[in-house]
């Protein structure tokens, strides 16, 4: 069996880190890009966060003109989505930022989050939950599973990270696996128990996540070709653990200080799903089957 562990938020502490990530990427943005007063950023994301807090469901990681993911499922998703939508509502910044990254891969905003989030990820000290190094031991001595690290990142940041925990072997990373990119024009649909052939899944009556993830898509049925038992454990849903539910993937999703109510009811009540109050949990969960 193939077990893919999120490496942010599932076996760090994101929720430790945020905070330190928004101080950098503030002062980066005022200085580096945009070029106004860091006050008036710190101002502006202190508003804007409060605003996103307040009615999440509202706001959301849009690519590509599909919502990736939502503010509440996440200490850095919703540092993304604050950063995103007040760099987006201010023509001042949109214009500068445009000509900062004028060979933008998704549209200028979404690149520069995008870069801001991994030159900065790369600078904080690794955060990893105590729970973390004894179960990656325990994975790695089980000649039944084939542990690996999954990130939207290339790699080398989660392998740096991961050679401070002095694990027996080395974990192959599965990186670069973009599940934040969307594709309008994806055909693919995917059975729903319920409601059938669907490309969003209505998760609650004010939410529905879009899995027209291709590129995550294309990572996942790599690894079902290498075997056909494989499970994801994650902190979030929308990003990397929508996709793997409907594909019909065992997906264990991890409680964590600021995992919202309607993410665990989504996950207990999907029959592929289960959510863990640890990651001491998972291996019996595991055999459990």
């Amino acid at each position: 069996m193939i077990v893919i562990l999120d490496f942010d938020g599932t076996l760090t502490a994101e929720e430790d880190q945020a905070p330190s990530l928004a101080r950098r990427a503030l002062r980066t943005l005022a200085s580096d890009v945009l070029e106004v007063p860091i006050m008036e950023l710190v101002q502006a994301y202190r508003r804007t966060r409060a605003e996103i807090l307040a009615a999440p469901w509202r706001f959301g990681w849009h690519v590509n003109g599909l919502l990736a993911g939502y503010p509440d499922e996440g200490a850095f998703q919703c540092y993304t989505v604050t950063l995103q939508t007040l760099l987006s509502r201010e023509p001042r910044y949109v214009e500068r930022i445009a000509a900062r990254f004028p060979r933008s891969e998704y549209d200028p905003v979404v690149d520069c989050t995008n870069w801001l989030f991994h030159r900065h990820t790369a600078e904080l000290a690794p955060a990893f939950r105590p729970e973390a190094a004894p179960l990656l031991r325990t994975l790695l001595a089980d000649p039944q599973i084939t542990p690996l690290v999954l990130t939207n990142s290339l790699g080398d940041k989660v392998a740096a990270q991961l050679a401070t925990l002095s694990l027996p072997a080395p974990l192959e990373i599965l990186g670069d696996t973009r599940q934040y990119e969307m594709a309008p024009e994806w055909p693919q649909r995917f059975r729903h128990p319920t409601l059938g052939e669907i490309q969003a899944w209505p998760v609650t009556g004010e939410r529905r996540i879009d899995l027209r993830r291709p590129a995550y898509h294309a990572a996942l049925q790599r690894m079902l070709a290498r075997d056909p038992q494989v499970a994801v454990v994650a902190d979030s849903l929308s990003l990397p653990g929508a996709l793997p539910l409907m594909m019909g993937l065992r997906f264990f999703l991890l409680r964590t200080p600021y995992t919202p109510p309607w993410c665990r009811q989504t996950v207990s009540d999907h029959p592929r799903g289960r959510v863990l109050g640890s990651l001491s949990e998972l291996p019996a969960a595991l055999r459990e089957g």
